[in-house]
């Protein structure tokens, strides 16, 4: 396709305990707690009739083929035709998405899903010819084609765009040969998404309680705040095990990854892997290496944070195990669902009537599916954009701290792709992966800070502290410092060196060293991280999450501190879209990604949440 791609009571009822609700099966809950998937389809029947009218429609790409650069009204035609095939397919997308989720088990709708996926595919090939045929024309000619046409001007972004990346486009033979290289260029990943999420062997450990159990990638997390440090430390060291005894073979998957990676970036023309990654969303280069710059003038704030960590948990030495466990345990406390959408509501006050107006619609209009049942897709997400539809949100409530701040995350990205689904063309109703977690953590920004303002206790503020802090350092810190060491061993193989297990070693051992200061005692075990994140295999992906938790902050302080005028420029990068570059939607903001002021801002908040909770303890 030309514009998108895609792939993401009584005692039968429920039973209300303690203030959580519990289902026995999903009719059990009440209707406003479910989505309405009919603002899709309103019925199933209505899916297959879409799905059947699509699937017969698409030998009408074929009377485009060849003639496109014949008229401007031929290359509406296409453009329009191509636009509603797209319009319609995101919609059977959407609803199939929706109806599998609620029931993995559910066959039928895990078939309606996989029907659409082939579908796409189908489509995808039906129209491959569009992009070379317009990048074949002469830019004047498509220039004058897109002034003749009112319907072609609102794609005037968008070619240009496709212009701006033409010299990394090949030939349609020297493409069709990096295309058939795609699958011996993701061997890597895929060998170790398999090895990693099922061939992976991991020891078994005491619990705290005494009682054997198999380590596992989340049984690992959760260790790491347990109040236990022997067992924090026996997970950790057990956890590294398996990665350690197979470090051969991970350093030849790592090294693997990023020649596939050198090899794409020199069929298409470009600089570096670097350049490659970051150039076909216009993204300078800039910002990244003024991200990890200024990241690595500015560690102090994080051996600091180490500092007090290791003195209030009475440490002779701090470990990368002792880094998450909370300094103030007993701190628990239940949110039902009704009681967490009134504290959105007063949290995200500071973002004006509209943006609380909105976010009422999605609770009152059934665009959240709320509590967990058999069968249900766990986790939380949001829906994304869906021209001519709002966004939903996937829930599954526990009652916990945690389920209302990823509630704030979820309904920052809906209202995200609400606003942008509400004020943009097909073309541009969408935005980047760059732009994606600006409104989600702006929101828990929000959060945080009206949660601190309002606590009960003095220890309920400085848990929040402390939790602000985490989100700085795992958020911020740690992806930034990760984004560091990628671009450095890039760099290397880029200029002939073969990365062993123990060059590895070496690099990451020294960049996490200087991430936490002379207080960390580095573990040997610490030194393999390398070996475990997968996303080092998605080729410098992690620095966004540190420039949107930048960016985010940056908003969060100018809506509370300037009011309507930044309000108005919030919710117009909401509505922007992919109207816009992504870096000058942040600019139109009030952020410059390019600049150290988003960095330093990050910077200057942790010391001084660091200054309250000391003044505190």
């Amino acid at each position: 396709m030309l514009f998108k791609n895609y792939f993401l009571f009584n005692q039968n009822e429920a039973q209300v305990i303690e203030g959580k609700y519990e289902f026995n099966s999903r009719d059990e809950i009440p209707e406003k707690y479910k989505w309405k998937v009919e603002d899709i389809f309103e019925s199933e029947i209505a899916w297959e009739n879409t799905f059947s009218n699509i699937k017969a429609n698409l030998k009408e790409y074929e009377q485009f083929k060849g003639k496109l650069a014949d008229s401007s009204k031929q290359l509406m035609a296409c453009v329009k035709f191509d636009q509603e095939i797209g319009i319609q397919l995101e919609k059977l997308y959407l609803y199939s998405m929706l109806t599998k989720d609620i029931d993995l088990s559910n066959s039928k709708n895990n078939s309606r899903n996989d029907r659409v996926m082939i579908l796409y595919s189908e489509i995808t090939a039906s129209s491959s010819f569009i992009i070379p045929e317009v990048l074949a024309m002469e830019e004047n000619k498509l220039q004058s084609y897109i002034e003749e046409q009112e319907f072609l001007k609102t794609y005037k972004h968008y070619f240009e765009n496709l212009l701006r990346k033409k010299e990394h486009i090949l030939s349609s033979s020297e493409e069709k040969i990096l295309a058939l290289s795609q699958p011996v260029t993701q061997v890597p990943y895929n060998t170790f998404s398999i090895f990693d999420n099922a061939d992976l062997q991991f020891p078994t450990v005491k619990n705290e309680k005494g009682e054997e159990v198999k380590v596992s990638h989340a049984r690992y997390t959760a260790s790491l705040y347990s109040l236990d440090r022997s067992y924090r430390e026996r997970v950790y060291k057990n956890y590294y095990k398996p990665f350690i005894e197979y470090r051969n073979t991970l350093s030849t998957l790592f090294n693997g990854n990023i020649n596939a990676a050198i090899f794409n970036a020199k069929a298409r023309n470009y600089k570096s892997t670097l350049e490659a990654s970051l150039k076909p969303n216009n993204i300078p280069v800039e910002v990244y290496d003024t991200l990890i710059n200024t990241v690595a003038e500015n560690l102090q704030p994080m051996n600091r944070w180490g500092k007090l960590k290791k003195r209030i948990l009475n440490l002779d030495e701090f470990h990368p195990y002792d880094s998450y466990v909370t300094l103030f345990p007993g701190i628990e406390k239940e949110f039902t669902y009704e009681e967490s959408k009134e504290i959105l509501l007063e949290s995200l006050k500071p973002l004006g009537e509209d943006y609380l107006t909105n976010l009422k619609r999605a609770f009152n209009e059934r665009w959240i599916d709320v509590f967990e049942t058999k069968g249900k897709r766990s986790g939380a997400y949001s829906s994304g954009t869906t021209f001519g539809v709002h966004p939903y949100v996937l829930m599954n409530w526990q009652n916990q701290l945690n389920d209302v701040f990823t509630f704030t995350h979820e309904m920052g990205h809906n209202m995200h792709s609400h606003y942008t689904g509400e004020n943009q063309p097909y073309p541009y109703a969408n935005y980047s992966i760059f732009l994606a977690e600006v409104a989600s953590t702006m929101n828990e920004a929000l959060l945080l800070d009206y949660l601190i303002a309002n606590a009960s206790s003095r220890d309920e503020k400085l848990f929040l502290i402390e939790k602000n802090l985490n989100n700085i350092t795992t958020t911020f810190y740690r992806q930034a410092r990760f984004a560091d060491f990628e671009k450095m061993t890039h760099s290397l193989t880029e200029q002939g060196e073969v990365l062993t297990h123990e060059k590895l070693c070496e690099l990451y051992g020294k960049n996490y060293s200087e991430l936490w200061g002379d207080v960390m005692t580095v573990d040997d075990e610490e030194t393999y991280t390398w070996a475990r994140v997968p996303h080092f295999y998605y080729n410098f992906y992690v620095y966004q999450y540190a420039t949107s938790f930048a960016a985010s902050q940056v908003l969060a302080e100018k809506v509370k501190s300037e009011g309507k005028s930044a309000i108005e420029k919030y919710l117009n990068f909401l509505k922007a879209g992919s109207s816009k570059y992504s870096i000058d939607v942040l600019k139109d903001a009030g952020v410059d990604m390019t600049s150290e002021e988003p960095i330093k801002a990050v910077v200057n908040k942790m010391n001084s949440l660091l200054d309250e909770m000391e003044k505190s303890i």
